[in-house]
């Protein structure tokens, strides 16, 4: 057909084709439509086989088919032959081995780079660190070497001399025969002594004439001889007793009581048993008897007044040191009244004393005396004398003592709710009392015992005046004296205005005792009511302090007359001994050393200066402290007998002065313009000059734990130096490496093993500041320092970190308990981290009662409660507790006696026996804490706070 063949057909014809034509044509693309729509479907499943089978592997074999064509997903594995299959699956597994052991190579390698990666980072963090600490040290060092070079200038500039411990300076001749040129009643210490033989510098050197070579009294009569041997006795242990009369500054003659039995019945005159010629023959005597002191100290015959023996005999320009003295007798400022010697020879005298608690006792008032005298015991001059008195009394109707009896009667009788033990008869009358006496006095009623019953059920004491007013002071007096104070009752003199009490030249009684003028007997009752109860244990506690000190044993009482001669004359006393300080280590054996410092996460800050050791100044105020303090030395702090290198109370400059004139040693922040943490790290600043502290560390046989403990001390500012008390009675291991930590470390072997080893004053101690720590206690530098420039400001108070308190057991015991819990007021401030002034080390060893020291001994335990228990004492202050730390937890430690129950059990135990020894409780509650100044205070950037992290 040619092409025109459709045009040939016909017309019907034409027209069916073309509809089976259009029929075809859509059936061809319905066709394709379906097509598509298969080969899409088609296409669509195999995408998600693939993508369910590439995710179904990826979790079986980790991801193979990484490694494998695509195409191989859609091998027909089911056409395959087992032999094919086999291989396959062979080369699979060879391929999973091949990549696991791949996978295993780089996870190593990730492994080692990611090491080397904290290796750097941790060695640039070091670094950095190191940075830091060197810039700190830097720091410090530039700070050092401001420091040095204003104490060079300090040491050029210097006008001033320093002082320290004299060079004694003695005499060397004996007493040149002088004749009398004066009237020894006109005696004064300007005009009868001779000062040359007692120079500033001498130590105050005394002779003793041997009583048993020296006797003063005649033949048939004899000296007491309990008088004798212990005033020998108590005069060999103070330090002032020379050997060498040449050089002796006062010479000393025991007079004593005499035993007056022949006296008695023999009505012999005291002329007769004193040898006047035998004291004029004395071979240091040198004529008129300058610079002899003569004893005549009482003892016995006390409910009537002891022998007068230098009544109206001429002695010279001798002091005459006794219990009763006429009015025109007593030279004021040259003879010295002293009380009798009552108790022991010496040691603790605790148990004599009554509790000072409660305040008011059952009587409010007590006297037990009789008005009488014997004429077969006076000599003939006495029974004159008293026949005087008696007549003056009978004729007189108006007498002022006899209204005094009469109202005392009355007011025992009268209404009121007050208590009164009045007695003016002794019943039943003892030979004692019958025996009679050389004056109209008021003799003593009742046994020693009898009379201590009664006293301490007393609130005050009634101690009457001589009616004979021609007596300034007798021996049954100051008895009297003597036994109210020894039982704690508040001593009431009436006729205070015309007796002297013994050593009323420095001892200020008005603090302890009550003076009335008898004139003022009606107003008696009123003013001791209106005494409340806190000057009530006040003039208690004083008077228990001057007795203990001065009047309770015979050693207290010889040393006191030496002390207040000594006194007259302005010289210090020798210096208080200190411990020795031995090493462990024999002089040939040289310990090993140790580089390795114990790195410790620090406050990263400058705490302060690297100095040399620099000790405290000492003996800077020999002629001056008792010009200054002499009151408070005999009446507040109660130790006139030692001098002390520094004291927690010297005297403060004031602010101007550190600028003008009197700058030496002083460091102010910021030059005194003040400043925040930079300027304040540079300097000490404070009242007081530049000074440092010295570490006391006391341990047992805990070589690591003191090694690790002594290590964390590298770089601490203003330590001086550091002691370690080995109480263990096994020496350190030859081959223990001591840490280097910049300052000299001290291993001192102590005497025994004793708590009470931490307190010695070991010579070694050069600085006022002692930081006393146990072998396990952390402490922070930071911690260290701020703790030292708060005590600098607290100079006589414990000062520390770990917090205690007493606590009353009102439910059980009626008892005081020690507790550690936490508590918003403390008393006790541990001395396990604590910082002491060195002073308190003397008192504690040789001025605490040694019943104390035994009772720590016993525990092992107690001795930070004895030296808290010692300053609350004798300051009547409360500790100051630093930082937020309560306790202190050492890691790794071997467990402590500490951690024991039994610990506790006898804490409570020592409380209570230290309240027996001392009276009452000293402690006193705080509710105060130091902490840093800008402690919470915002500041600006560009400053920093005093400590960083207190």
């Amino acid at each position: 057909m040619s092409g025109n063949s459709l045009e040939s057909v016909p017309l019907y014809h034409q027209s069916g084709t073309r509809r089976e034509i259009c029929h075809w044509i859509a059936h061809i693309k319905l066709s394709r439509i379906i097509i598509v729509i298969l080969l899409i479907l088609f296409i669509v499943s195999l995408f998600n086989h693939y993508y369910l089978s590439k995710v179904e592997s990826e979790n079986q074999t980790l991801d193979i088919h990484r490694t494998r064509s695509k195409l191989e997903a859609f091998d027909d594995f089911t056409s395959m032959k087992a032999s094919e299959l086999k291989s396959r699956i062979e080369e699979m597994l060879r391929i999973k081995g091949s990549v696991s052991n791949e996978l295993r190579d780089l996870e190593a390698k990730r492994q080692r780079l990611q090491n080397e990666v904290s290796g750097f980072s941790q060695r640039i963090d070091d670094l950095k660190q190191d940075l830091l600490h060197q810039q700190t040290d830097l720091d410090r060092l530039k700070i050092s070497v401001v420091q040095a070079q204003a104490a060079q200038r300090e040491a050029v500039e210097r006008n001033t001399p320093e002082l320290a411990l004299p060079k004694r300076i003695l005499i060397n001749s004996l007493p040149i025969t002088m004749l009398p040129t004066m009237d020894s009643r006109n005696c004064r210490m300007y005009n009868c002594f001779d000062h040359s033989r007692c120079a500033l510098t001498s130590g105050f050197p005394i002779y003793l004439y041997d009583p048993d070579l020296f006797s003063i009294v005649n033949s048939g009569w004899d000296i007491d001889g309990f008088l004798r041997t212990t005033i020998k006795q108590t005069l060999g242990y103070n330090a002032h007793l020379t050997n060498n009369p040449a050089e002796a500054c006062i010479y000393l003659v025991l007079v004593g009581e005499i035993l007056s039995t022949q006296a008695i019945t023999k009505k012999l005159n005291y002329e007769k048993m004193l040898n006047v010629k035998k004291l004029l023959s004395l071979p240091y005597w040198g004529g008129d008897g300058r610079n002899h002191v003569l004893l005549n100290l009482a003892r016995r015959d006390l409910s009537v007044n002891s022998e007068n023996l230098f009544n109206d005999i001429d002695t010279g320009r001798a002091i005459i040191v006794q219990s009763t003295f006429k009015r025109n007798q007593y030279r004021d400022g040259f003879d010295l009244i002293v009380p009798p010697i009552l108790g022991p020879p010496g040691g603790d005298i605790w148990q004599e004393c009554a509790q000072m608690v409660p305040a008011r006792r059952r009587y409010l008032l007590s006297f037990q005396g009789e008005m009488k005298f014997n004429k077969l015991s006076m000599t003939t001059r006495q029974i004159d004398d008293a026949e005087i008195d008696l007549e003056r009394l009978a004729d007189d109707e108006n007498n002022l003592d006899n209204f005094i009896i009469q109202h005392l009667r009355d007011m025992t009788s009268g209404v009121t709710f007050d208590k009164f033990f009045i007695q003016f008869e002794c019943i039943p009358a003892t030979e004692e009392q019958n025996s009679g006496g050389m004056a109209l006095d008021w003799s003593l009623c009742g046994t020693d015992s009898s009379r201590k019953e009664i006293l301490r059920d007393s609130t005050f004491a009634l101690i009457l005046a001589p009616i004979n007013s021609s007596y300034i002071t007798t021996s049954s007096m100051q008895a009297r004296l003597y036994e109210a104070l020894r039982s704690g009752a508040i001593p009431v003199v009436l006729g205070g205005d015309q007796v002297l009490l013994s050593y009323s030249e420095v001892i200020a009684w008005r603090r302890a005792a009550i003076f009335l003028p008898k004139a003022r007997v009606t107003e008696l009752h009123f003013l001791l009511r209106a005494v409340p109860d806190s000057d009530l244990l006040f003039m208690r506690r004083q008077g228990r302090l001057i007795w203990e000190r001065f009047m309770g044993t015979a050693q207290g009482a010889v040393d006191t007359i030496v002390a207040s001669i000594r006194d007259r004359l302005g010289i210090p006393p020798l210096p208080a001994t200190q411990h020795s300080s031995p090493s462990v280590f024999n002089e040939s054996f040289v310990p090993l050393k140790s580089d390795a410092i114990i790195s410790e996460a620090e406050a990263e800050e400058s705490l302060g200066p690297l100095e040399p050791p620099y000790p405290s100044p000492a003996f800077k105020r020999n002629y001056t402290m008792m010009l200054i303090h002499g009151h408070e030395i005999w009446n507040d702090w109660v130790n006139p007998f030692s001098l002390y290198p520094q004291l927690p109370f010297d005297t403060v400059l004031s602010s101007d002065a550190k600028f003008i004139g009197s700058d030496v040693g002083f460091r102010p922040i910021g030059k005194g313009a003040g400043g925040a943490g930079k300027e304040f790290s540079e300097s000490l600043g404070g009242n007081h000059p530049r000074e440092q502290f010295t570490i006391v560390i006391l341990t047992y046989e805990r070589e690591q734990v003191l090694i690790n403990s002594l290590a964390r001390l590298y770089g601490l500012p203003y330590l001086n130096k550091v002691l370690v008390i080995w109480n263990s009675p096994k020496l350190p291991m030859e081959d223990l490496r001591w840490p280097d930590i910049g300052v000299p470390i001290v291993i001192i072997k102590a005497p025994r093993n004793s708590l009470n080893n931490r307190f010695l004053p070991f010579d070694a101690i050069e600085t006022e500041a002692v930081l006393s720590v146990d072998d396990d206690a952390h402490l922070r530098h930071d911690e260290i320092m701020f703790g030292f420039r708060v005590w600098r400001e607290h100079r006589d108070q414990v000062v520390g970190f770990p917090g205690r308190f007493h606590a009353w057991d009102q439910n059980f015991h009626n008892a005081w308990n020690y507790n550690s819990n936490y508590s918003c007021e403390l008393s006790m401030v541990l001395t396990g981290a604590a910082f002491i002034h060195k002073h308190y080390m003397y008192l504690y060893s040789n001025w605490l009662p040694q019943a104390i020291r035994d009772k720590v001994d016993e525990y092992m335990n107690c001795e930070d409660i004895a030296m808290n228990f010692l300053i609350s004492h004798l300051t009547r202050k409360p500790p100051v507790k630093v930082t937020s730390r309560w306790t202190f937890r050492c890691p790794g430690c071997p467990v402590s006696l500490s951690e024991d129950d039994t610990h506790f059990q006898e804490r409570h135990k020592c409380i209570n026996f230290f309240v027996q020894v001392f009276g009452y409780m000293p402690l006193l509650n705080t509710q105060y804490r130091a902490d840093s100044i800008l402690f919470k205070t915002r500041i600006s950037h560009d400053k920093q706070k005093c400590f960083k992290f207190i």
